[in-house]
C-alpha cells in the first residue's frame, strides 16, 4: 500500500509499505481522510522522540476492511473515527483515571504506523462507529474536536464567562465553537494571520483583532485559551487573565519554549495555570457532537490533498496557509 513516512528528521516522502495486519482485538481501517496536525510537524523535527521511520496521521476516518479473530462489535462495511491513543492501563496515571498522563503513553500516527496511508490497524476499542448521515471524509475532525473536548473539560467552564482565545487556527476555532455551546457571554479571537481571523468572523465571533489590545475588556478575560504554543502568544495571554480567571495552554509549544509569571499576581489574584493535553473520556462526546452538527466540515476544512503530495501538504500546513488541511489516499 502507499503511505506517508517521516524517514527521518526534516524528511517525509510517500512510499510503498506493507499492507497492515489486524491482530485478534484489532480491525483494519481503509482510510477516507487523515488530517494533519502541530504534532505531525513536531515528528518531522525531531520532537516527542519517535522512533523514525514512522507512518504518521492520528486524525484518521474510514471503513473497515478486515477484522481480528476476536472482534465482534466491528463488521467489514462498518465507517469509524478512530482514537489513536494508545495506553498501557496498567501505570499509576492509568488507574486513577489520567490515562492520558500514561506512563507508557504512546499514539497510532505517533508510536505506531498511522493514517496518513491507505489502510491503517487500530484496536477495536478505539473505534467509534458513525451514523449515516456523517460522511467518512469529514469524520478526521473528530479526533482534533475530542482533544478540544478534553480543554473544556480543564477549564470547567461555567456559564456567562468571557472567554479569550489566542490562534484562529482548526484548534482554536474549535475551542471558539465549544465556547458558544458552553453559554460564553463573550467569545473574543486574535490572530496575527488575517485569512484565519476571517473565519472566526464567519462562525460568530464577538471580537477578533491582530491583538488584544484592541479589544476593549480592561479587566482581562475570565477564560484565556492560547491554542498556539507560541511563546509570545502565551505570555501576553497570561497578563490578559481577569482576578479569579483561567489560562489554559491548549496549543503545543516547542519543548524549548519559556516564559515568566508573576507568583505575587498569581496568588494575590486567585489566577489558575492550567493545561489539557491530548485526549481523555472525551472521543465518544465528540463524536456525538460533530454528528449534531456542532462544527461545519465544509468551513474547517479548507484542503483536501492527494495522499501522494503529503510532503507537499506538510509544506503548506507549517506555512500556516489554510485551516484543516486532510490527505485522501
Amino acid at each position: 500500500m502507499k503511505a506517508a513516512v517521516i524517514e527521518s528528521v526534516g524528511k517525509a516522502v510517500v512510499a510503498e509499505v506493507p499492507d497492515p495486519t489486524p491482530g485478534p482485538r484489532e480491525v483494519v481501517v481503509e482510510v477516507a481522510a487523515c488530517g494533519l496536525c502541530g504534532t505531525d510537524l513536531h515528528i518531522l523535527q525531531g520532537e516527542f522522540a519517535p522512533e523514525l521511520p514512522i507512518v504518521p496521521g492520528h486524525e484518521f476516518a474510514g471503513a473497515v476492511v478486515g477484522v481480528g479473530t476476536q472482534v465482534t462489535e466491528l463488521a467489514v462495511g462498518d465507517r469509524v473515527a478512530v482514537d489513536p491513543s494508545l495506553y498501557c492501563y496498567e501505570c499509576r496515571y492509568c488507574r486513577t483515571g489520567h490515562n492520558n498522563l500514561c506512563e507508557r503513553w504512546a499514539a497510532i500516527g505517533v508510536s505506531t504506523a498511522g493514517g496518513a496511508a491507505q489502510y491503517a490497524v487500530a484496536p477495536v476499542a478505539n473505534c467509534v462507529k458513525l451514523p449515516e448521515h456523517v460522511r467518512t471524509q469529514d469524520a478526521a475532525l473528530v479526533e482534533p474536536l475530542s482533544c478540544a473536548v478534553r480543554g473544556y473539560d480543564v477549564l470547567q467552564s461555567r456559564l456567562g464567562a468571557h472567554v479569550l482565545i489566542y490562534g484562529s487556527g482548526t484548534m482554536g476555532l474549535m475551542m471558539l465553537e465549544l465556547a458558544k455551546r458552553t453559554g460564553a457571554a463573550s467569545v473574543d479571537v486574535v490572530d496575527v494571520n488575517a485569512a484565519r481571523l476571517e473565519t472566526a468572523r464567519r462562525l460568530g465571533v464577538s471580537s477578533s483583532a491582530a491583538s488584544p489590545d484592541e479589544l476593549d475588556r480592561p479587566q482581562g478575560w475570565d477564560l484565556v485559551v492560547d491554542a498556539t504554543g507560541n511563546a509570545a502568544a502565551i505570555q501576553d495571554g497570561l497578563d490578559r487573565v481577569a482576578k479569579a480567571g483561567t489560562f489554559l495552554q491548549f496549543g503545543v509549544a516547542d519543548y524549548a519554549t519559556r516564559v515568566t509569571i508573576d507568583p505575587y499576581r498569581i496568588y494575590n489574584q486567585e489566577i489558575t495555570i492550567t493545561g489539557s493535553m491530548a485526549v481523555l473520556h472525551s472521543f465518544e462526546r465528540a463524536a456525538e457532537l460533530f454528528a449534531t452538527g456542532v462544527l461545519d466540515p465544509d468551513v474547517f476544512i479548507s484542503d483536501r490533498i492527494p495522499l501522494t503530495r503529503y510532503p507537499e501538504a506538510l509544506e503548506q500546513f507549517a506555512s500556516g496557509v489554510g485551516r484543516k488541511i486532510v490527505v485522501v489516499p
